[in-house]
């Protein structure tokens, strides 16, 4: 699962922009994990567990969590990783036999599940005696805030990669397993600001809303295909008809259909003489007969 840099980093990049609310996520390992090509926009939890599952089985002793804060994709795709040239360097040696990055990751991912799932997993290896795995804990300096100070947050970005360079210099190139992420981060969403990028940003708005309503989606339906027992409950038991409000409908109706019906009743029992319309017979001429 050997990947270049430009694919596991740059296959989802169609546009310059990126969304400044998502953060990418890389880890590569001298060990052969399984094949593994995921979609570069991503929500965390989805990337905690595609990464729980390549760790799964322990794959090496050492590992390096790098916490980088504000770490954005744009950063990595600067041309011939001008920005982090140690970072790059590392992922294309040829001791980095796997690799497995998303480059558009919304959410927070942190390093205590990561290593708490590691340290259980390596713990638990079958078919030889369990591996003590050792961790590597580092968080680099705060980048500021995308689009605020971009020439100071070079400058950061550069010595983080000098100081993860020194870091990964004393790894060797064996029995390694390396993740960067970015946490904490302050993103802020995204707003473009050309008319003519509306469609697009519409079109990737969406995508993420779907991705982020997509575990819930699975959680529905795993219940559904776990739920094998038929239900033998009686209609009555099994859905409420008459709820609080239709009762309350009902009851209402009955009260209004009952005013209805005296007040007809009323209307028909009124008894007026069809001479009382007639001038001949009416009150008028009454009074000039007397």
């Amino acid at each position: 699962m050997h990947i270049s840099i430009a694919t596991t980093l740059l296959a989802a990049a169609t546009s310059v922009n990126a969304f400044t609310d998502s953060a990418p996520f890389i880890l590569f390992s001298s060990a052969d994990l399984p094949s593994n090509s995921p979609s570069q926009l991503q929500t965390s939890s989805q990337v905690l567990s595609s990464a729980k599952d390549l760790l799964s089985t322990c794959p090496t002793s050492r590992y390096v969590l790098i916490s980088q804060p504000n770490l954005h994709a744009n950063d990595i795709r600067s041309e011939n990783c001008r920005h982090t040239p140690n970072l790059c360097k590392a992922i294309r040696s040829s001791s980095t036999k796997s690799t497995y990055s998303v480059a558009e990751v919304i959410g927070q991912i942190s390093g205590a599940p990561l290593k708490s799932h590691i340290t259980k997993a390596c713990e638990n290896v079958k078919g030889r005696r369990a591996v003590e795995a050792s961790f590597v804990e580092v968080e680099m300096k705060h980048l500021p805030p995308v689009g605020e100070n971009e020439e100071e947050r070079r400058s950061v970005l550069e010595d983080n990669d000098h100081k993860l360079g020194e870091l990964l210099s004393i790894l060797g190139e064996e029995d390694y397993t390396v993740l960067v992420f970015s946490d904490p981060n302050e993103f802020r969403p995204y707003h473009s600001d050309f008319v003519s990028g509306g469609v697009a940003t519409s079109h990737m708005d969406l995508k993420r809303e779907v991705l982020e309503g997509e575990g819930e989606f699975e959680g529905v339906v795993n219940r559904r295909k776990n739920a094998t027992e038929r239900d033998n409950r009686p209609l009555f038991e099994k859905y409420q008809f008459f709820t609080p409000g239709v009762f309350m409908a009902l009851i209402v109706l009955v009260i209004v259909l009952a005013i209805l019906t005296v007040g007809l009743k009323a209307l028909g029992s009124l008894e007026v003489s069809y001479g009382a319309f007639d001038k001949e017979m009416g009150p008028a001429a009454q009074k000039k007969q007397q």
